[in-house]
């Protein structure tokens, strides 16, 4: 059996999965990420590829991965990556050494959108846009299954527009600086980590955003605050998305995705935001979960390989 392997590279884990020709998963494979060690993330994948080998008998045939942040096509480098470790670093070059093979690579967050697109929640919309809520916030573009990346290939990165200084007056936030070498990136506030850091500005102690989540299905004030809060934000966000490309469908993707009642409450968080008149989208939940972006990492693989034999 021909297999692929895809690898969806986050804040938090490592996810390999293989794929056979119809994409269907058939081994999953997951580490934690080295996020400070550079050398340690290099060999981390090394080791995480041939173990999958050697645990399946067979090597894979093509690998994609998906990477986080944007690389800058001059130098070669990754930049503004949730995984500090890479953040400067060859990473393509450096692993292409490494492993000894042909690699493709994409962005971790339009990976995602390209699983969701192709058998996925957005499979039959002409457009869809995933949103990734996990470590960091951004997403993919894809129209007739098509994956859009625009000149510098980050289209999509909408979790580095600016929160508008009316919504952080609103809630009394402060404006925090952003990883990327930005400020006020809505990132920091509507990703899952964004959730916590909302918490912790309120008064609260949750490091984690299911933290969060718990406490407000108990009724905990500054819990339900925070929740509020990150609500309207991702709504005035995703409405800001709805205006600039109109998709069709919004698939969510990262640790909140999990969350059910953001599938009941972010339409009507949407809604004020929007002209009247404008609908809000299907807003659903991954098909493929955790394993969405490995997969579209994969189907990238697959799809270059196809286009380039040989």
């Amino acid at each position: 059996m021909q297999l692929c392997y895809g690898l969806d590279i986050g804040g938090t884990k490592i996810e390999l999965v293989a794929c056979d020709a119809m994409l269907e998963v058939r081994h999953r494979h997951r580490i934690d990420t080295p996020t400070q060690d550079y050398a340690a993330f290099v060999e981390a994948v090394a080791v995480l590829v041939e173990t999958v080998d050697a645990g399946i008998g067979v090597a894979a045939h093509a690998i994609g991965i998906g990477l986080p942040g944007v690389v800058d096509r001059a130098s070669g480098c990754q930049l503004s990556a949730n995984v500090p470790a890479l953040t400067g670093r060859r990473v393509r070059h450096d692993l292409q050494q490494r492993l000894q093979r042909p690699l493709h690579f994409g962005n971790d967050l339009q990976c995602f959108a390209l699983s969701e697109a192709h058998g996925g929640a957005a499979e039959g919309y002409p457009s869809m846009f995933g949103v990734i809520l996990g470590t960091g916030a951004g997403g993919g573009y894809c129209v007739e299954g098509r994956l859009i990346t625009g000149s510098n290939g980050i289209a999509g990165e909408w979790g580095h527009w600016t929160v508008p200084a009316t919504l952080l007056g609103k809630h009394a936030l402060p404006i925090f600086d952003c990883a990327c070498g930005l400020s006020g990136c809505l990132e920091r506030y509507v990703s899952g980590s964004g959730l916590a850091a909302l918490h912790r500005h309120l008064g609260g102690d949750a490091c984690e955003s299911a933290k969060v989540i718990e406490l407000g299905q108990q009724g905990d004030v500054v819990a339900l605050r925070a929740l509020a809060i990150h609500r309207d934000l991702l709504g005035h966000a995703l409405a800001s998305v709805v205006m600039a490309i109109d998709p069709h469908v919004i698939v969510l993707g990262g640790g909140l995705s999990k969350c059910e009642a953001l599938y009941r409450e972010l339409p009507a968080a949407i809604a004020p935001y929007l002209f009247k008149g404008v609908r809000v989208p299907p807003i659903l939940p991954p098909k493929f979960g955790d394993a969405g972006g490995a997969r579209g990492a994969a189907l990238l693989a697959r799809q270059c390989s196809v286009a380039t034999p040989g």
